[in-house]
């Protein structure tokens, strides 16, 4: 099952041209580097949940099968960065498992995998995308800010790490 690429969000920042695709089950290297793209940055400021370890290692089930979508930043076939999306009701997504490899920070990745997501939830029926994080992940706020994300004041979890959660309706 391959997921249709998103050739619009195509960019070119500093020689570099990325482009947002969608996820190949039958791609080794899309699921090596969803996984490996995502327990760096877990590991790097959390511990890993029962969660994680459910979406990472079976992201077809978790995402693909229930009508979502995992995209990926490539660059001459090389993934830099993945982001997910999770149907949690039938008009809400949760954008979820959005990491940037470390040799790739700081090059607009982040922000055009989270136009990507928010297009693709929009494909996909979405009237509104949820998110949590936490709240030391100051870059990632500003990157959700710029996205047009605002607060949610009361919610619950199944992340010990998730203490912001965010919305954006289309």
């Amino acid at each position: 099952m391959k997921q249709e690429n998103l050739q619009i969000n195509t960019f070119n920042k500093n020689s570099w041209v990325v482009t947002i695709i969608g996820f190949d089950i039958d791609n080794p290297k899309h699921y090596q580097a969803f996984k490996e793209i995502n327990y760096s940055w877990i590991n790097q400021y959390f511990k890993v949940e029962q969660g994680d370890l459910d979406s990472l290692e079976n992201p077809e089930k978790y995402f693909l099968a229930t009508g979502g979508a995992i995209l990926l930043a490539n660059r001459d076939n090389e993934i830099l960065g993945t982001t997910a999306l999770k149907p949690i009701s039938n008009n809400s997504f949760e954008l979820c498992k959005m990491g940037v490899s470390d040799s790739a920070k700081g090059l607009g990745i982040g922000f055009a995998l989270g136009r990507a997501a928010i297009e693709k939830a929009r494909e996909l029926g979405a009237k509104r995308v949820y998110l949590e994080t936490n709240s030391s992940l100051a870059p990632a706020l500003n990157l959700y800010k710029k996205l047009g994300f605002t607060r949610v004041e009361d919610f619950t979890s199944p992340y010990k790490r998730a203490d912001v959660a965010l919305e954006m309706y289309l």
